[in-house]
């Protein structure tokens, strides 16, 4: 039985990267820093999760060891300002939460199940998008950013939202639109309904058991990638279920993680 729907955020409930990448050039300009991350440098860096992480990563990959190592203990300084600037930019920017994303986590709140957030993102990130786009709440469980030691693709915030909603894999759902998002929950035994953002237009989705561009809306439908058509071309609540099921039912031991 579906009792469930963990969803990641960037990507998945919005298009929220160019918000993300706008406020790291930020904090460096901050800083005194001349770095710039542009669309393509910023789509390379998103393979690795985690903001402080990725910050790690581009001073070992694209900076000269020397600036690497002056710059390394400045980190944290760097991804509060970061973290600062994007909660701030969301207060002005006109971003809209993607296509089917508000009508069924309002659909699976109406029948009693449990929602719950699942991302490497900071929690203060996660507060303010959630602010913005459900204003009214009515996420269970969010587990975000240091919640766990190990980032995705490592299962450990699935297993972490799975055991604050209190519920089995098999009796969930996640919503992803990478491929490290995707691992994640696989690895947690979670069947996946992936949407393919902007900000990864290349990534490998074909873990999911589902891809389509967006979870439609009835007046909108979304164009099918992989997997069964979904009746009217949108995901609802009743076709999930349904869904869920035969997932189940084809592969018994996913899910019992």
């Amino acid at each position: 039985m579906l009792k469930a729907l963990i969803f990641d955020v960037d990507g998945t409930l919005a298009e929220t990267e160019p918000v993300h990448r706008t406020a790291f050039n930020a904090a460096f300009a901050q800083a005194g820093l001349t770095w710039s991350w542009d669309e393509a440098l910023y789509g390379d860096l998103l393979q690795v999760t985690g903001g402080r992480e990725r910050l790690l990563h581009y001073l070992a990959q694209h900076r000269r060891p020397e600036e690497a190592a002056r710059l390394a203990p400045r980190v944290p300084e760097i991804y509060a300002a970061k973290t600062r600037a994007y909660v701030s930019l969301l207060a002005s920017d006109r971003l809209a939460p993607r296509p089917g994303v508000l009508r069924l986590i309002a659909e699976a709140r109406a029948a009693g199940l449990r929602l719950a957030i699942a991302t490497t993102s900071h929690p203060d990130n996660v507060a303010a998008l959630l602010d913005r786009l459900v204003p009214e709440g009515g996420f269970d469980v969010v587990a975000a950013g240091d919640a766990v030691a190990e980032k995705k693709p490592a299962p450990a915030v699935y297993a972490l939202a799975l055991d604050r909603l209190g519920v089995a894999a098999g009796e969930a759902v996640a919503f992803e639109d990478s491929q490290n998002g995707i691992r994640s929950a696989r690895g947690a035994g979670l069947s996946v309904v992936a949407t393919p953002s902007r900000a990864l237009p290349h990534d490998d989705l074909a873990e999911a058991q589902a891809v389509v561009s967006d979870l439609g809306e009835p007046e909108a439908p979304h164009r099918l990638i992989a997997g069964e058509p979904w009746p009217g071309g949108h995901v609802s609540l009743p076709a999930l279920r349904d869904w869920h099921a035969r997932q189940a039912a084809a592969c018994p031991a996913v899910g019992m993680a």
